[in-house]
């Protein structure tokens, strides 16, 4: 029988290479994945609004995020597998028009249900559209510019985070013409529109020449697990626990599970399933997919917890939350262009420097607030934030570096497949867990409630300081590939 290496390894032919992509395609394309990577953050800073605007429940804001996150970790490798046989360019057009009306739908939402049902598809079409650019990248460049590409797109997926809530503020602070919190959907229209035009006349054509079919069960099997999981850690708390989100949390447990066994049988068969046993077994995927969950995790509470103290517990407006970002977004920049070369140096030990900065910008942002609660000035807020931005840009860039360091290269899209469904899964169950103990703790005390979120958060960073040296030794850079088996 063969095994699930034989079967990839028999695909290696050399892909037909199609016309070279351009220095501005590379740009039309990375603009392409920055909306949809930006859009789970840029709605943090609205929260606030669009539950003033729609009466929203607590629960409900949370579903805005986490549903949107679900959905774009459940269906990112199915993305990457379909770009390879239907022409990544065609999908990414495709996905692209899905991107562009779903945030039309948001940015029009007459009620907080018809919000989070558009946002669900805007995660949908987001997992459809981001796999795309990396494949693109991929087959349409070589050598250097290739790798170039590459770490933009890494630079890009990080900065977009922090930019995101910056430019929610803004947008949602300017209020234009009375839309207070529709503009950060609304937005997306216009620049999609010209990305969609430039792209499909510059954008070259791409698709695998062996495409690995679509695994249909573990696609699905993996998605009920998340939304079972997420679902009642969501909305669990405002409801008071009833019996049936107890009953979700053994399902979730349950189909995991039954994922595990569907997916290891499809490998033994010589499929290629969705997240195969043997390769998640590898020493840098076991340990480096867990460090990025974590990490994950306690960047999207972060992001979460930290907009509605600055609004709901500061009463600063939407503008100023989003400015409150700024110090993070700029290091976070200048950490991301560093990065490359102090892991190229210091390998590991960088990594655990930026832990370290990381976690003393955390600790000195959650002293300052104790210490001058309520009367908290946001300017006291931007040293520490700029600590923390400049410290998790290195760690972040490092973790992404070394998960594929073990990977065979022709497993290297299954394997960033799985680490970045693992990075969204972690954005989303961050928002659902630790949003959950800030929303139940706030009424108290705004200031203590993100001080307990921030304590978690601490230690999961803690731990990755130490962590990181169990990670694979790497002296050169080790580009994420894309999401895609060619």
């Amino acid at each position: 029988m063969a095994t699930a290496h034989t079967h990839v390894t028999k695909q290696q032919a050399p892909p037909h290479r199609a016309a070279e992509l351009s220095a501005f395609g590379v740009l039309i394309l990375l603009a392409g994945a920055f909306l949809p990577i930006m859009d789970f953050f840029i709605t943090n800073v609205a929260l606030p609004s669009i539950d003033t605007s729609l009466h929203a429940s607590a629960a409900s804001l949370q579903l805005v995020i986490a549903g949107y996150g679900v959905a774009y970790a459940a269906l990112l490798v199915l993305g990457g597998r379909l770009g390879d046989s239907y022409g990544r360019r065609r999908l990414f057009l495709i996905a692209l028009v899905g991107f562009v009306l779903a945030s039309l739908a948001c940015g029009l939402a007459p009620g907080v249900g018809v919000l989070i049902a558009a946002r669900i598809v805007q995660g949908a079409t987001a997992a459809l559209l981001v796999p795309q650019v990396l494949a693109t990248f991929h087959h349409a460049l070589e050598g250097e510019r290739k790798a170039r590409a590459l770490g933009l797109y890494g630079a890009t997926s990080g900065i977009a985070a922090v930019v995101g809530q910056l430019v929610g503020g803004l947008l949602v602070g300017a209020d234009i013409a009375g839309t207070s919190w529709r503009p950060i959907f609304l937005v997306n229209v216009p620049i999609g529109l010209v990305v969609l035009l430039v792209a499909a006349r510059i954008v070259p054509g791409t698709r695998s020449e062996h495409p690995v079919g679509v695994d249909v069960p573990g696609t699905v099997l993996f998605a009920a697990t998340l939304v079972t999981l997420l679902v009642p850690l969501t909305e669990g708390h405002s409801l008071g626990w009833p019996w049936w989100t107890w009953v979700l949390l053994a399902l979730a447990v349950i189909l995991g599970a039954v994922t595990y066994g569907v997916e290891k049988r499809a490998e033994r068969r010589g499929e290629v399933p969705l997240l195969p046993p043997s390769l998640l077994r590898l020493p840098s995927m076991s340990r480096g997919l867990v460090m990025v969950l974590a990490f994950s995790i306690g960047f999207g509470a972060f992001m979460f917890v930290f907009a509605l103290t600055v609004q709901d517990g500061l009463h600063a407006d939407a503008l100023h939350g989003g400015l409150a970002i700024l110090p993070m977004a700029l290091l976070f920049f200048a950490g991301s262009v560093v990065a490359p070369r102090l892991l190229s140096r210091f390998g590991r030990a960088a990594m655990s420097a930026g832990a370290v900065l990381q976690l003393a910008g955390l600790a000195w942002l959650v002293a300052v607030l104790l210490a001058d609660w309520p009367h908290v000035y946001l300017w006291a807020m931007a040293a520490p934030m700029a600590l923390a931005g400049a410290g998790q840009s290195v760690l972040f860039a490092g973790l992404f570096r070394s998960v594929l360091a073990d990977v065979p290269a022709h497993l290297g899209g299954i394997g960033s497949g799985a680490l970045i469904t693992l990075q969204q899964s972690g954005l989303a169950l961050g928002v659902a867990t630790l949003g959950t103990v800030y929303i139940g703790l706030a009424p108290h005390g705004a200031s203590h409630a993100f001080a307990a979120v921030e304590y978690v958060h601490m230690g999961i960073v803690a731990l990755l300081a130490v962590g990181v040296a169990a990670l694979p030794r790497f002296t050169r850079a080790t580009p994420v590939t894309p999401v895609t088996e060619s």
